[in-house]
C-alpha cells in the first residue's frame, strides 16, 4: 500500500489538507503497527518494566580428595587431566546429563603461544573429561575485550573445543539477570549472563599472567567474562566487585592454566620475551586458595592483588596454604 503525494494547483486549499491529515494519520498508524509488534515479542515481564534478578548459583560445597593439586609436566593435557583425576576424578563435579560451562580466557586477539589466553588443550582436557562423566552438553564461552570472532579463533579455543564436542558460541550480552545481594553491595543490579548462571557445573578456567591495574590475573577476575554492562566500571572498587562476583557465580571447580604464563605487559601481551614457560596446572575447589598459590608461582605478595586481599580479609575460603590439603605431582 502507498500514497502518492504531489502538487495538485487547481484543486484549492482544502484538498491540500485533507492530504496533510492523510499522511499524518497514515504515519500514526505505520507507527502503532510498529510498536504493537515491537511489544508481541517481548515477554509481560519485560514489557512491564520488571527486570528478574538473581542470588546466585547455590554453593555446592563438594568434596574433592585434596584442597589443592598442582600438576607439573610438559603436556598440558594430560597434566590438566591427570589433576582432575587427583582431585577424585570429574565424576565429583559432574553428574549424568549435566549442563557444563567451562569459562577460559578468550579475552584477546592473541595466539597460545603469546599466553594472553587460556591454552586450549586444557579446555580440550576439561571437555573430555566432562563427557566422559555423562555430562549432557558443554558450552564454551567468553565475553571477549578484542573482536570475538577473531579471539575465538587465534586463541585455538574455538577450534579445539569444537573438535572435542563442545558447544561453542558468542554469549548475547542482553540475555542477563541482574545481580542481587542480601547485602550492600558494589555490584547489586549488575547483569550477569543467564547461560553462566543456569548451568548445572561451573569450571572456572583462567590463564595465569600479568595485570595492569590489579598485578595478576587469577581465577575470581576471569570471572568477568559472564558480566554484561560496561565492564570497564567493574574496575574501580575492583577488589569487593570482584569477591562479590564469585559468591554470586559460586564456581564448582577453579582450573588455572599455568602452563605459559604472562610475566609483563598484561591483560593483552603479545610479545613473546613477555612469556616464560612453568608448565604448571593448579586444580582446587576453592577459588582463593587457587589464587594464593598462584601469587605464589609468580612471586607476588597475595595482599598486593586487590581482590584476593578483600577475599582474605572476608576469609572467603582458605588463607593458609600451610593448613591446606596441598598434592604435587609430576607427570
Amino acid at each position: 500500500m502507498g500514497f502518492v503525494f504531489c502538487e495538485e494547483r487547481n484543486e484549492g486549499v482544502i484538498k491540500d489538507f485533507n492530504k496533510k491529515v492523510s499522511r499524518i494519520n497514515f504515519i500514526k498508524i505505520l507507527l502503532s503497527s510498529v510498536a504493537l509488534l515491537a511489544l508481541s515479542k517481548i515477554s509481560p515481564e519485560a514489557a512491564s518494566g520488571a527486570s528478574s534478578r538473581t542470588n546466585g548459583r547455590p554453593k555446592k560445597n563438594i568434596k574433592a580428595d585434596h584442597d589443592l593439586v598442582v600438576a607439573t609436566g610438559e603436556d598440558p593435557y594430560i597434566a590438566t587431566a591427570r589433576a582432575v583425576e587427583a582431585m577424585g576424578g570429574m565424576g565429583r563435579f559432574v553428574r549424568k546429563g549435566d549442563v557444563v560451562l567451562i569459562k577460559p580466557n578468550i579475552g584477546w586477539d592473541r595466539t597460545p603461544e603469546q599466553a594472553g589466553n587460556t591454552n586450549p588443550q586444557v579446555v580440550a582436557a576439561l571437555i573430555d573429561l566432562s563427557m566422559s562423566a555423562g555430562a549432557g552438553r558443554v558450552n564454551v564461552f567468553d565475553i571477549t575485550c578484542n573482536d570475538a570472532r577473531r579471539c575465538y579463533a587465534n586463541s585455538g579455543i574455538e577450534e579445539v573445543a569444537k573438535a572435542h564436542g563442545a558447544n561453542v558460541y558468542y554469549p548475547d550480552d542482553w540475555d542477563t539477570v541482574k545481580a542481587h545481594f542480601d547485602r550492600p553491595s558494589p555490584l547489586e543490579g549488575w547483569p550477569i549472563l543467564k547461560d553462566a548462571l543456569e548451568c548445572d557445573t561451573f569450571i572456572n578456567v583462567p590463564v595465569l599472567k600479568h595485570h595492569g591495574l590489579t598485578r595478576l590475573t587469577l581465577s575470581m577476575k576471569n570471572l568477568m567474562g559472564v558480566c554484561g554492562g560496561s565492564r570497564g566500571v567493574i574496575h574501580q572498587n575492583i577488589g569487593e566487585k570482584i569477591v562479590d562476583l564469585t559468591e554470586l557465580i559460586n564456581p564448582d571447580l577453579t582450573v588455572i592454566d599455568a602452563h605459559r604464563v604472562l610475566l609483563r605487559n598484561g591483560p593483552t601481551g603479545g610479545n613473546l620475551e613477555d612469556v616464560d614457560k612453568l608448565d604448571k596446572i593448579i586444580v582446587s575447589t576453592d577459588p582463593l586458595l587457587a589464587d594464593i598459590v598462584a601469587c605464589n608461582l609468580m612471586n607476588v605478595e597475595p595482599s598486593e592483588v586487590p581482590y584476593v586481599r578483600v577475599a582474605m580479609e572476608r576469609q572467603f575460603g582458605i588463607t593458609d596454604i600451610g593448613k591446606a590439603d596441598i598434592l604435587e605431582i609430576k607427570v
